[in-house]
């Protein structure tokens, strides 16, 4: 199956809660995986991030997509 999304983890499915009309999967994440940012060079010069950094990153998405092989 093909996707766009470029940042990949692996995961097990943790948890199901099914709705009439929407339902909720949790995951547990397995494998951690190398994610990337874009962010403004104003943005990257105020958080001074150099190489070898530890940061926390926080994902910001309107979709998770979960895929099966």
């Amino acid at each position: 199956m093909k996707y766009g999304a470029r940042n990949n983890l692996k995961a097990t499915v943790k948890s199901i809660q099914t709705g009439d009309i929407m339902s909720m999967v949790k995951f547990e994440v397995t494998l951690p995986a190398d994610m990337a940012s874009v962010l403004t060079t104003e943005s990257l010069q105020d958080l001074d991030l150099k190489v070898g950094d530890q940061v926390q990153l926080v994902v910001k998405a309107i979709h998770v997509l979960a895929v099966k092989d």
